[in-house]
């Protein structure tokens, strides 16, 4: 019983700071998109790699309990397993813009929705330590 409110209180705080990274995302995306005028998949794949670091570091200070000594590596680890959710977030977008007629936002939106239970599954188990 103990474990599930543990579990419950970690998806919280994984959705929390999915929230303000999802707001960089977002924001980035923007601003790069609508105010310097790059295309969506070189801006989304920018402002992605910026919710990224900001992830890391309010997931791995509030989320996860470390079981890497080596800050350095964990970091090269979130990063790879980030790659996985960058590619699926392009694959999204790629396939919504390209092949509909729907607002690029509206299939960032979907993507937010799929990738991060992909990012949560991943860091539990390569970057979070079982020790209770």
């Amino acid at each position: 019983m103990m474990e599930n409110k543990r579990l419950i209180l970690q998806l919280l705080k994984f959705g929390i700071v999915g929230v303000i990274a999802a707001f960089v995302d977002v924001g980035v995306l923007v601003l790069l998109k609508e105010l310097l005028h790059m295309d969506v998949l070189s801006a989304s794949a920018i402002s992605f790699c910026v919710s990224v670091t900001v992830n890391y570091i309010l997931s791995m200070s509030f989320v996860f309990k470390s079981k890497e000594q080596s800050k350095l590596r964990e970091f090269v680890v979130f990063v790879l397993l980030s790659v996985g959710g960058l590619c699926l977030n392009q694959l999204i977008l790629w396939i919504g813009v390209r092949f509909t007629s729907v607002y690029y936002l509206i299939i960032k939106l979907l993507a937010m929705v799929i990738v991060p239970i992909y990012n949560f599954v991943t860091r539990k188990i390569f970057l979070e330590s079982k020790e209770k």
